[in-house]
């Protein structure tokens, strides 16, 4: 049994991520800042057959970040898949004229150097088993820069650097590197933005493989 690993888990798109995964055979380990809501995500998904695991890391603190995706592999077993989607902070949505140098350190850290040090902590298992899938999953300022976010704007950039070129740089190792970006809010009842119905085109970007390495979840 091999395991996907969501880092940023929360009761919306990491509940039904894991839910499919699970049903697909995954078990899943859930990750966040608070223990308390990883625990209740985690009994909530058992009612539902899932096998859910709750891990408490900040995505913001690369070296326990990395230390909880090592627990993840000696305890729940093998990270077959990873999924970055910690959401932002508020405060990282500032307009652009009143985002300081300070203030770029916060949406940095989450999006670059979070997902730098998941990426280098889950990749020498993915290597062994001979496969893997690595799922990074941002907003619309992922694909499409917008002044009024210019937080997630600039670190987004960054982060999609890091998934382009890591989709070329292991093809060759069968670790599939794929971002999809949700533009607007995640909506309940939204035919593509429903947190199930994202669920389901993760589920697709990992099983199908489809070429490149960014994928919308609706038009920009």
């Amino acid at each position: 049994m091999t395991t996907i690993a969501i880092v940023g888990a929360g009761p919306g798109l990491g509940a039904a991520t894991a839910r499919r995964f699970g049903h697909e055979g995954f078990d899943v380990a859930l990750i966040g800042r608070r223990r308390d809501r990883a625990e209740a995500l985690a009994a909530g998904l058992a009612d539902d057959g899932v096998a859910a695991h709750p891990f408490t890391a900040d995505a913001r603190d690369p070296a326990a970040l990395a230390a909880t995706l090592e627990r993840v592999a000696e305890t729940v077993g093998p990270v077959e898949v990873l999924q970055y989607s910690p959401a932002p902070q508020k405060d990282f949505l500032r307009p652009l004229l009143e985002t300081t140098p300070a203030d770029l350190v916060g949406p940095v850290e989450m999006s670059v150097y979070g997902s730098v040090a998941a990426v280098h902590q889950v990749l020498p298992g993915m290597r062994a088993l001979g496969r893997g899938t690595v799922l990074f999953v941002n907003g619309g300022s992922g694909a499409r820069p917008s002044s009024r976010v210019a937080g997630t704007s600039i670190a987004f950039a960054g982060l999609g650097a890091f998934a382009a070129m890591l989709h070329d740089e292991l093809a060759g190792d069968d670790v599939h590197v794929a971002q999809l970006i949700v533009p607007g809010a995640i909506e309940p009842g939204h035919p593509r933005k429903d947190p199930a119905a994202l669920a389901a085109t993760l589920w697709a970007l990992h099983r199908d493989r489809p070429a490149g390495f960014r994928h919308l979840a609706d038009d920009l």
